[in-house]
């Protein structure tokens, strides 16, 4: 009958897409739940931005969309989803709605604190791991959380 074609790209696309939102995981929606829905989706698209960037690489005040550092990542993942957040890691926590550990859901912002104050943030995927753009020599990646001494912060 007919030739074999090979995939295109749109397709493959397609199929990597799948495969990133199965990863990253669906939110289901309680019944009266607008408002929290509505914050929820705009985390929840923040964060598959963020890991459709896996394998990007870092490079220091980067806000992508090829190379970021850590704060231009959340940056550039919020702005796509529709929030915008102030530059760097301590300026975006300052912006957040500050939740407890217990509280934490996919999409919300984790931030690293030291004695001198916040040093690092990513985007919490569950199950304690986070996408993030680490240091220099490094990619974006999804990694578990390595330390106690982190905030959790929700996009409003």
């Amino acid at each position: 009958m007919g030739a074999h074609k090979r995939p295109s790209k749109l397709s493959r696309a397609g199929a990597a897409s799948a495969l990133t939102l199965a990863a990253v995981g669906a939110t289901v929606l309680a019944p009266g739940g607008a408002a929290e829905a509505e914050a929820s989706s705009v985390s929840t698209t923040a964060l598959r931005i963020a890991a459709s960037k896996q394998g990007s690489p870092y490079q220091w005040g980067a806000t992508g969309p090829h190379r970021f550092d850590c704060s231009g990542l959340t940056l550039y993942s919020f702005k796509r989803a529709g929030k915008s957040l102030p530059r760097t890691a301590a300026q975006q926590y300052n912006s957040t709605q500050h939740i407890p550990r217990s509280a934490r859901e996919r999409g919300d912002l984790v931030f690293f604190i030291s004695g001198r104050g916040i040093y690092h943030v990513g985007i919490y995927a569950g199950d304690g791991r986070i996408w993030h753009a680490p240091k220099t020599g490094a990619v974006v990646r999804l990694e578990r959380i390595w330390t106690n001494s982190v905030l959790y912060g929700r996009v409003d």
